[in-house]
Protein backbone atom coordinates (compact mmCIF):
# COMPACT_ATOMS: atom_id res chain seq x y z
CA UNK A 1 0.00 0.00 0.00
CA UNK A 2 1.18 3.22 -0.91
CA UNK A 3 0.60 6.63 1.91
CA UNK A 4 0.81 9.77 0.40
CA UNK A 5 0.02 13.03 2.27
CA UNK A 6 -0.35 16.01 -0.28
CA UNK A 7 -2.77 16.49 -3.10
CA UNK A 8 0.37 16.56 -5.57
CA UNK A 9 1.14 12.87 -4.73
CA UNK A 10 -2.02 11.79 -4.49
CA UNK A 11 -3.23 13.32 -8.39
CA UNK A 12 0.06 11.50 -9.85
CA UNK A 13 -0.65 8.55 -9.20
CA UNK A 14 -4.72 8.46 -9.87
CA UNK A 15 -3.60 10.34 -13.21
CA UNK A 16 -1.10 6.73 -13.40
CA UNK A 17 -3.90 4.44 -13.12
CA UNK A 18 -5.83 6.54 -15.17
CA UNK A 19 -3.66 6.14 -17.91
CA UNK A 20 -3.28 2.43 -17.43
CA UNK A 21 -7.28 2.46 -18.05
CA UNK A 22 -7.93 0.95 -14.33
CA UNK A 23 -11.50 2.31 -12.36
CA UNK A 24 -10.74 3.97 -9.18
CA UNK A 25 -13.00 4.41 -6.20
CA UNK A 26 -12.45 6.28 -3.19
CA UNK A 27 -13.86 5.43 0.88
CA UNK A 28 -13.21 9.11 2.71
CA UNK A 29 -12.89 8.22 6.31
CA UNK A 30 -11.77 9.98 9.75
CA UNK A 31 -9.90 7.15 10.62
CA UNK A 32 -10.33 4.68 13.98
CA UNK A 33 -11.54 2.39 11.57
CA UNK A 34 -13.63 -0.59 12.26
CA UNK A 35 -15.35 -3.39 10.31
CA UNK A 36 -18.04 -0.68 8.83
CA UNK A 37 -14.76 1.29 7.18
CA UNK A 38 -13.52 -1.95 5.70
CA UNK A 39 -16.59 -3.43 4.32
CA UNK A 40 -16.69 -0.01 2.21
CA UNK A 41 -13.30 -1.04 1.06
CA UNK A 42 -13.98 -4.35 0.02
CA UNK A 43 -17.51 -2.90 -1.65
CA UNK A 44 -14.74 -0.92 -3.48
CA UNK A 45 -12.31 -3.39 -4.64
CA UNK A 46 -15.27 -5.18 -6.35
CA UNK A 47 -16.50 -2.02 -8.01
CA UNK A 48 -13.12 -0.73 -9.09
CA UNK A 49 -9.30 -1.98 -9.90
CA UNK A 50 -7.86 0.55 -7.48
CA UNK A 51 -8.88 1.78 -4.14
CA UNK A 52 -7.94 5.53 -2.48
CA UNK A 53 -9.00 5.74 1.25
CA UNK A 54 -8.47 8.99 2.80
CA UNK A 55 -7.96 9.42 6.71
CA UNK A 56 -8.36 13.21 7.65
CA UNK A 57 -10.47 14.04 10.86
CA UNK A 58 -12.29 17.36 9.61
CA UNK A 59 -12.47 20.15 12.04
CA UNK A 60 -14.88 21.94 10.03
CA UNK A 61 -17.65 19.28 10.72
CA UNK A 62 -17.01 20.14 14.44
CA UNK A 63 -19.14 22.64 16.34
CA UNK A 64 -18.02 24.40 19.30
CA UNK A 65 -17.97 21.73 22.04
CA UNK A 66 -18.18 18.55 20.34
CA UNK A 67 -15.00 16.56 20.55
CA UNK A 68 -12.92 17.37 17.95
CA UNK A 69 -10.36 17.56 20.26
CA UNK A 70 -11.09 14.14 21.55
CA UNK A 71 -11.35 12.07 18.54
CA UNK A 72 -10.15 9.15 18.59
CA UNK A 73 -6.58 9.18 16.18
CA UNK A 74 -5.25 5.51 15.55
CA UNK A 75 -3.45 6.45 12.20
CA UNK A 76 -0.96 3.60 12.12
CA UNK A 77 -3.15 0.91 13.48
CA UNK A 78 -5.69 1.89 10.73
CA UNK A 79 -2.71 1.68 8.12
CA UNK A 80 -2.22 -1.98 9.58
CA UNK A 81 -5.98 -3.08 8.77
CA UNK A 82 -5.71 -1.24 5.86
CA UNK A 83 -2.36 -3.13 4.29
CA UNK A 84 -4.51 -6.18 5.15
CA UNK A 85 -7.07 -5.67 3.15
CA UNK A 86 -5.15 -4.66 0.25
CA UNK A 87 -6.01 -1.17 0.05
CA UNK A 88 -3.67 0.80 -3.31
CA UNK A 89 -3.51 4.24 -1.55
CA UNK A 90 -3.70 5.95 1.76
CA UNK A 91 -4.27 9.47 1.57
CA UNK A 92 -3.42 11.46 5.15
CA UNK A 93 -3.42 14.87 4.62
CA UNK A 94 -3.21 17.62 7.16
CA UNK A 95 -5.58 20.75 8.18
CA UNK A 96 -3.03 22.92 6.22
CA UNK A 97 -3.18 20.53 2.98
CA UNK A 98 -6.80 20.95 2.92
CA UNK A 99 -7.03 24.47 4.57
CA UNK A 100 -4.68 26.28 3.09
CA UNK A 101 -6.09 29.53 3.80
CA UNK A 102 -7.70 28.48 6.82
CA UNK A 103 -11.21 27.63 8.00
CA UNK A 104 -12.50 30.85 8.23
CA UNK A 105 -11.07 31.86 4.74
CA UNK A 106 -12.36 28.79 3.14
CA UNK A 107 -14.90 28.39 0.24
CA UNK A 108 -18.32 26.07 1.21
CA UNK A 109 -20.43 24.07 0.35
CA UNK A 110 -24.18 24.03 1.19
CA UNK A 111 -27.06 21.78 0.18
CA UNK A 112 -29.89 23.54 1.46
CA UNK A 113 -32.91 21.99 3.25
CA UNK A 114 -31.40 18.53 3.66
CA UNK A 115 -28.63 20.20 5.74
CA UNK A 116 -31.32 21.77 8.43
CA UNK A 117 -33.46 19.20 9.33
CA UNK A 118 -32.60 16.02 11.89
CA UNK A 119 -28.79 15.88 12.76
CA UNK A 120 -28.34 19.24 10.79
CA UNK A 121 -30.87 20.93 13.76
CA UNK A 122 -28.59 19.64 16.35
CA UNK A 123 -25.54 20.17 14.88
CA UNK A 124 -25.80 23.21 13.27
CA UNK A 125 -23.32 23.93 10.25
CA UNK A 126 -22.15 20.16 10.57
CA UNK A 127 -23.29 19.21 6.76
CA UNK A 128 -21.46 22.15 5.24
CA UNK A 129 -17.94 21.41 7.03
CA UNK A 130 -19.18 17.49 5.67
CA UNK A 131 -19.83 18.88 1.76
CA UNK A 132 -16.79 20.64 1.82
CA UNK A 133 -14.47 18.19 2.72
CA UNK A 134 -16.31 15.71 0.68
CA UNK A 135 -16.23 17.90 -2.59
CA UNK A 136 -12.71 18.85 -2.13
CA UNK A 137 -11.84 15.27 -1.61
CA UNK A 138 -13.78 14.40 -5.15
CA UNK A 139 -11.62 17.03 -6.82
CA UNK A 140 -8.73 15.96 -5.07
CA UNK A 141 -9.05 12.45 -5.99
CA UNK A 142 -11.05 12.30 -9.26
CA UNK A 143 -11.60 9.20 -8.84
CA UNK A 144 -14.53 7.36 -10.33
CA UNK A 145 -16.95 6.19 -7.38
CA UNK A 146 -17.10 6.94 -3.55
CA UNK A 147 -18.34 4.98 -1.12
CA UNK A 148 -20.19 5.72 1.86
CA UNK A 149 -21.78 4.06 4.91
CA UNK A 150 -25.41 4.07 4.94
CA UNK A 151 -25.57 4.33 8.81
CA UNK A 152 -25.16 8.46 8.39
CA UNK A 153 -27.99 7.90 5.83
CA UNK A 154 -28.64 11.56 6.27
CA UNK A 155 -24.91 12.29 5.19
CA UNK A 156 -25.25 9.98 2.02
CA UNK A 157 -28.33 12.03 0.77
CA UNK A 158 -26.27 15.40 1.59
CA UNK A 159 -23.35 14.11 -0.69
CA UNK A 160 -25.43 12.71 -3.30
CA UNK A 161 -27.07 16.55 -3.65
CA UNK A 162 -23.88 18.26 -3.63
CA UNK A 163 -22.22 15.81 -6.55
CA UNK A 164 -25.81 16.31 -9.03
CA UNK A 165 -26.36 19.63 -7.71
CA UNK A 166 -22.00 20.93 -8.87
CA UNK A 167 -22.39 18.42 -11.46
CA UNK A 168 -19.25 16.52 -10.05
CA UNK A 169 -18.57 13.42 -12.23
CA UNK A 170 -18.54 10.88 -9.89
CA UNK A 171 -21.02 7.46 -8.63
CA UNK A 172 -21.88 7.61 -5.09
CA UNK A 173 -22.44 4.21 -3.64
CA UNK A 174 -24.11 3.62 -0.76
CA UNK A 175 -22.81 0.69 1.59
CA UNK A 176 -25.40 -1.50 4.01
CA UNK A 177 -24.72 -0.96 7.83
CA UNK A 178 -22.53 -3.16 9.41
CA UNK A 179 -23.51 -4.13 12.89
CA UNK A 180 -22.11 -6.05 15.89
CA UNK A 181 -23.69 -9.49 16.61
CA UNK A 182 -26.68 -7.88 18.90
CA UNK A 183 -27.55 -5.35 16.12
CA UNK A 184 -25.32 -2.57 17.65
CA UNK A 185 -24.46 0.05 14.38
CA UNK A 186 -20.38 -0.15 14.40
CA UNK A 187 -18.99 3.32 14.32
CA UNK A 188 -15.63 4.87 15.75
CA UNK A 189 -17.77 6.63 18.62
CA UNK A 190 -18.80 3.33 20.19
CA UNK A 191 -15.66 3.39 21.89
CA UNK A 192 -16.73 6.46 24.22
CA UNK A 193 -19.45 3.52 25.51
CA UNK A 194 -18.51 2.41 29.32
CA UNK A 195 -19.23 -1.46 29.78
CA UNK A 196 -22.91 -1.01 30.70
CA UNK A 197 -23.46 1.51 28.18
CA UNK A 198 -22.28 -0.64 25.76
CA UNK A 199 -24.88 -3.33 27.23
CA UNK A 200 -27.66 -1.18 26.62
CA UNK A 201 -26.57 0.14 22.92
CA UNK A 202 -28.53 -2.25 21.24
CA UNK A 203 -31.48 -0.85 22.66
CA UNK A 204 -31.32 1.19 19.66
CA UNK A 205 -31.78 -0.80 17.00
CA UNK A 206 -34.00 -3.04 19.19
CA UNK A 207 -36.78 0.10 18.87
CA UNK A 208 -36.06 0.89 15.17
CA UNK A 209 -37.31 -2.28 14.38
CA UNK A 210 -39.97 -2.15 16.21
CA UNK A 211 -41.09 0.91 14.68
CA UNK A 212 -40.43 -0.38 11.24
CA UNK A 213 -42.52 -3.61 12.02
CA UNK A 214 -45.53 -1.80 13.26
CA UNK A 215 -45.21 0.31 9.69
CA UNK A 216 -45.03 -2.54 8.13
CA UNK A 217 -47.90 -4.24 9.50
CA UNK A 218 -50.10 -0.90 8.37
CA UNK A 219 -49.65 1.22 11.32
CA UNK A 220 -49.43 5.27 9.82
CA UNK A 221 -49.62 6.84 13.37
CA UNK A 222 -46.70 8.23 13.00
CA UNK A 223 -46.53 11.07 15.19
CA UNK A 224 -47.57 8.50 17.52
CA UNK A 225 -45.24 5.91 16.92
CA UNK A 226 -42.09 8.61 17.42
CA UNK A 227 -43.35 9.09 20.17
CA UNK A 228 -43.60 5.78 21.70
CA UNK A 229 -40.18 5.48 20.50
CA UNK A 230 -39.04 8.19 22.03
CA UNK A 231 -40.16 6.97 25.56
CA UNK A 232 -39.09 3.69 25.38
CA UNK A 233 -35.30 5.44 24.29
CA UNK A 234 -35.63 7.05 27.40
CA UNK A 235 -36.65 3.86 29.56
CA UNK A 236 -33.30 1.84 28.12
CA UNK A 237 -31.49 4.40 29.63
CA UNK A 238 -30.73 7.04 26.41
CA UNK A 239 -31.72 10.85 26.36
CA UNK A 240 -33.05 11.12 22.85
CA UNK A 241 -31.99 13.85 20.30
CA UNK A 242 -34.61 12.85 17.73
CA UNK A 243 -36.48 9.98 16.40
CA UNK A 244 -38.24 10.89 12.85
CA UNK A 245 -40.39 8.76 9.99
CA UNK A 246 -39.46 10.29 6.97
CA UNK A 247 -39.59 9.88 3.44
CA UNK A 248 -36.49 7.98 2.24
CA UNK A 249 -35.59 9.68 -1.01
CA UNK A 250 -35.60 13.43 0.20
CA UNK A 251 -36.25 13.20 4.33
CA UNK A 252 -39.37 15.35 3.85
CA UNK A 253 -42.36 14.73 6.16
CA UNK A 254 -44.65 11.62 4.87
CA UNK A 255 -47.13 12.11 2.48
CA UNK A 256 -49.08 9.02 2.32
CA UNK A 257 -47.80 7.89 -1.05
CA UNK A 258 -43.77 7.23 -0.45
CA UNK A 259 -42.40 3.89 -1.77
CA UNK A 260 -39.78 3.83 1.32
CA UNK A 261 -39.81 5.47 4.35
CA UNK A 262 -36.64 5.77 6.46
CA UNK A 263 -36.96 5.63 10.40
CA UNK A 264 -34.16 7.82 11.33
CA UNK A 265 -32.50 8.37 15.27
CA UNK A 266 -30.32 9.75 17.36
CA UNK A 267 -29.77 9.60 21.15
CA UNK A 268 -27.18 9.99 23.75
CA UNK A 269 -25.94 7.22 25.70
CA UNK A 270 -23.09 8.73 27.95
CA UNK A 271 -20.78 11.19 25.87
CA UNK A 272 -21.62 8.78 22.56
CA UNK A 273 -24.04 10.13 20.49
CA UNK A 274 -25.36 7.59 18.94
CA UNK A 275 -27.33 7.23 15.38
CA UNK A 276 -28.66 4.86 13.28
CA UNK A 277 -31.72 4.33 10.85
CA UNK A 278 -33.43 1.34 9.09
CA UNK A 279 -35.39 1.93 5.50
CA UNK A 280 -38.51 0.52 5.38
CA UNK A 281 -40.73 -0.74 2.25
CA UNK A 282 -44.12 0.26 2.04
CA UNK A 283 -46.02 -2.66 -0.06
Amino acid sequence: MKRVNSIKQLRQQVAAWRMAGERIALVPTMGNLHAGHLELVKQAQQRADRVVVSIFVNPMQFGAGEDFGSYPRTLEQDATQLEVVKTDLLFTPSVEEIYPHGQEQQTTVTVPGLSDILCGASRPGHFAGVATVVCKLFNMAQTDLALFGTKDFQQLLVIRRMAEDLCIPIEIVGVPTVRETDGLARSSRNGYLTASERSLAPALYRILCETSAAIAKGNRGFMALELEAKQALEVAGFKPDYYSIRNAANLAEPSGDENELVILAAAYLGRARLIDNLVVEIC
